[in-house]
């Protein structure tokens, strides 16, 4: 009879951080967003209107607001221009609404103005989009076939390739926690929110940052278990 220690692979530890923080992040934007979503800002504004103020207010006269169908779908497309927002949040006037659609045209602003990193983000999100599916197609065949030196050389360009992704989740951060500030200080300093309205945003918006956090982290931490991996199977 088999021990459960000969099915059980060690290096799965190096990811337990991450995977922990991604539950953490997890369950502080359900309860942000969720708390914030019920609670209308004082002015009765909403989602749309503030985000098409936001884009005249920066003078950004290019860009469209539209509403797209599920829920936190929320994004802005730089190559059509458009801030695409939920249904939630482009009809909605609850503080979360306004906090994302915020945020959106945050993303719209960086692309007008050239936020580098944002620049680069989009400049390689492309290759990314490949990178991600081919990389754990490669990883999957090298590690069940490993014994093989051409399946470790497969191995070593899936690895490659998912350094690209991890590299893509980092870029990510900048852009993120930038948008959010910009949707932040434009809520406060228009006044769309109140002085009490904006510590809501603030929780939703932080918690909405938590979970690329989480993503980044965990991404690196498979990466260096990956490598952990390779070199026990290159030794």
């Amino acid at each position: 009879m088999y021990g459960f220690g000969m099915f059980f692979d060690p290096t799965m530890l190096i990811i337990i951080p991450g995977i922990i923080l991604s539950g953490i992040a997890q369950m502080k934007i359900s309860s942000a967003y969720g708390y914030y979503s019920h609670i209308s800002n004082s002015k009765g504004l909403r989602g749309a209107e503030v985000a098409k103020e936001l884009l005249r207010i920066s003078g950004i006269s290019d860009v469209s607001v539209e509403m797209v169908g599920g829920r936190l779908s929320d994004h802005y497309d730089p190559t059509k221009k458009v801030v695409r927002l939920s249904q939630d949040v482009y009809g909605g006037s609850s503080i979360a609404s306004l906090s994302v659609a915020a945020h959106e045209v945050g993303h719209a602003i960086q692309h007008h103005y050239g936020y580098v990193p944002l620049s680069i983000r989009s400049s390689i999100a492309p290759i990314v989009g490949i990178s991600s599916n081919l990389s754990w197609f490669l990883i999957t065949i090298g590690l069940l076939f490993g014994f093989m030196s051409s399946n470790l050389l497969i191995l070593k360009i899936g690895i490659f390739l998912f350094t690209i992704v991890v590299l893509f989740q980092l870029i990510t951060l900048p852009v993120e926690f930038n948008a959010s500030k910009r949707a932040l200080d434009m809520l406060e300093e228009y006044s769309f929110l109140q002085k009490n309205e904006i510590s809501g945003s603030k929780k939703v918006l932080s918690a909405a940052a938590l979970t690329y956090v989480a993503a980044a982290l965990t991404g690196i931490l498979q990466l260096l278990r990956l490598l952990v991996i390779l070199n026990n199977r290159e030794e």
